[in-house]
């Protein structure tokens, strides 16, 4: 392969990656491994193998999720008249508006990661149970319909947060023990709530083109504003509900240093509430919600490490 050749396929890699959104794709790495760690810490499983499974199931669920919600935002025309919300990490990848990738050929490889999934599902669910096979399917049903059916009806936020925080860590949990626990349920609930406040903070900016093609996500039916007061209600129900349930025991008591990165979550609630009329500056807001998201659960996964180490003074 020559030089151009190589430049070639580099550039064509970054245009996939462009479309497929890869720098979201911790929305999936902090929630697998949180379910595993959890059951590694608890219950003493830990198979690498299945997690390897687990996370590359589970990122190909999410990679075609992404993929198949650029394509129907595409044909909907939303991405087409969506300029106030144009950014690197909101208004769409842009891949298919600017005809970088074919539509049909986005659409093929979508329903591809489904498929490697599911085969990746239906192996998991013989090697240690079906519960796998009907998490996978909820997963994959929901990622599908997500632009086309639920965020229309104003389901789509509640949904996301249920496959990325308890579906995904107990999944994960599920696959190393073989059961259904409290334990992973508890600690899934903040990570479920701030993937929440990614998608609906991405959301604010996108209102405008939403609104004008029917697509009404919550944040078209409660508006700008409101939307902007409910996301800060859900980034501080998360470090509520950890710091609660790390003094009632539910959680390890190490899991209160997530509490340091509320200054990050103040910053990006400011900007949220002062600047939602501005989507461009909402930008901010965004980043911060994302990097709240992987540094909180990175924090609570390591909690749960460290107490294997020490004990907690509660």
């Amino acid at each position: 392969m020559n030089s151009s050749e190589k430049l070639r396929l580099l550039q064509t890699l970054k245009i996939w990656a462009r479309l497929a959104r890869i720098p979201f794709l911790t929305a999936t790495i902090v929630p697998v491994a949180l379910g595993t760690i959890v059951a590694w810490t608890l219950l003493g499983n830990l198979n690498l193998g299945y997690f390897v499974m687990t996370l590359v199931g589970a990122l190909c669920l999410h990679l075609g999720t992404n993929i198949i919600n650029d394509y129907f935002d595409f044909r909907s025309g939303c991405d087409a008249i969506n300029t106030d919300g144009l950014s690197p990490i909101s208004g769409g990848s842009r891949v298919l508006l600017e005809g970088l990738i074919k539509p049909q050929r986005a659409y093929f490889v979508a329903l591809s990661f489904f498929g490697v999934a599911s085969i990746i599902g239906i192996i998991l669910s013989i090697a240690v149970g079906w519960g796998v096979f009907l998490l996978g399917i909820v997963g994959i049903v929901s990622g599908y319909f997500y632009v086309s059916q639920l965020s229309t009806r104003g389901i789509g936020e509640l949904i996301v947060g249920l496959n990325f925080g308890p579906l995904m860590v107990l999944g994960s949990y599920y696959v190393q023990t073989q059961r259904f626990d409290s334990g992973p349920l508890v600690a899934s609930v903040p990570i479920g709530l701030l993937i929440t406040a990614i998608l609906w903070i991405n959301e604010v900016p996108d209102y405008a083109a939403d609104k004008a093609v029917g697509k009404k996500t919550l944040v078209v039916r409660v508006g700008r504003k409101r939307a902007a007061e409910l996301y800060a209600l859900i980034v501080i129900a998360a470090y509520v509900w950890t710091a609660l349930m790390a003094v009632l025991k539910q959680l390890p008591f190490g899991s209160l240093l997530v509490l340091i990165t509320l200054p990050i979550a103040a910053k990006a609630i400011i900007v949220a509430m002062k600047y939602h009329e501005k989507p461009r500056i909402m930008v901010a807001a965004n980043l911060s919600t994302i990097k709240i998201h992987l540094l909180f659960g990175v924090l609570l996964t390591a909690s749960y490490v460290a107490g294997l180490f020490w004990s907690y003074p509660y």
